[in-house]
């Protein structure tokens, strides 16, 4: 079968999970043998030809030329896989999706007429089949390591599905709503940043966006009596992840609570 050949590919993003790649560097040394890079422009100008045996995406579907792109990066890749918010819900840039593109367009740039946008900001998922979403805002390298050397040992990789507040108890960290009162999304958030915030005292914001199966509407009246407004509420489930089931649901939840 020969060495398997990885890919990564940038769309719509601030390059931040191909970093948290990047950053590995011992890991990937242990690596460097059992798997040849045939494209990844951050770190190598080399491209070798597809297929490749897997393909890791970042970054959201925005512009028009981005269309075809991913069609042809599934066609390349026999194992896709999409790295961050960006790519798994359309990022922090989908929440141009909630307003009028001109008129953003025109307030964001001189010459918006140079722009070539589509209206929308969309995972990767939306547009071809994924066979595994990263979640995060930037990934956890944990995580990306585990999914590398799931594929080459021909295993599913071990990514949780549970929430935040797991890695809270693991990490014996104090719930900082029970104990402060301070406005957390850690129990509708998937874990994978080792609660990183809770530790620090401050309430999760969501980067991992929902776990499996978030109620986040439930978390509406909690945020309530926190001090967190519909609005702000709103604000928090969109964030990073508004393009999120669960989170765009219990967004809009939010908002026709506070213009009702």
């Amino acid at each position: 079968m020969g060495t398997p050949r990885l890919a990564v590919w940038k769309f719509s993003s601030c390059d931040g999970c191909q970093l948290t790649l990047l950053d590995c560097e011992d890991e990937l040394l242990a690596l460097a043998g059992k798997i040849e890079i045939g494209y990844f422009l951050e770190a190598s100008r080399r491209e070798l030809p597809p297929p490749y045996d897997l393909s890791l995406v970042e970054g959201s579907i925005a512009a028009p030329a981005d269309l075809e792109r991913i069609r042809r990066v599934r066609e390349q890749s026999r194992y896709l896989v999409t790295i961050g918010a960006c790519a798994t819900a359309g990022g922090v840039q989908a929440l141009r999706n909630l307003v009028s593109l001109p008129d953003y367009q025109a307030v964001v740039y001189a010459h918006p007429e140079y722009i070539d946008s589509l209206d929308h900001s969309t995972p990767i998922s939306a547009h071809v089949p994924v066979d595994l979403e990263l979640r995060g805002c930037p990934i956890d390298k944990r995580q990306l390591l585990e999914v590398i050397t799931g594929y080459l040992a021909d295993r599913k990789p071990d990514i949780p599905a549970h929430s935040v507040c797991f890695e809270c108890k693991l990490r014996g960290t104090t719930c900082v709503t029970v104990a402060h009162g301070t406005p957390c999304l850690g129990p509708v958030t998937q874990a994978g940043c080792g609660a990183l915030c809770p530790a620090y005292g401050r309430g999760c914001y969501g980067c991992f966006g929902p776990m499996e199966t978030p109620n986040t509407r439930a978390m509406l009246p909690l945020l309530r009596r926190d001090g967190v407004t519909e609005a702000d509420a709103a604000r928090l489930y969109r964030t990073f992840n508004a393009e999120a089931p669960g989170f765009a649901e219990a967004a809009r939840a939010a908002t026709e609570e506070d213009s009702g």
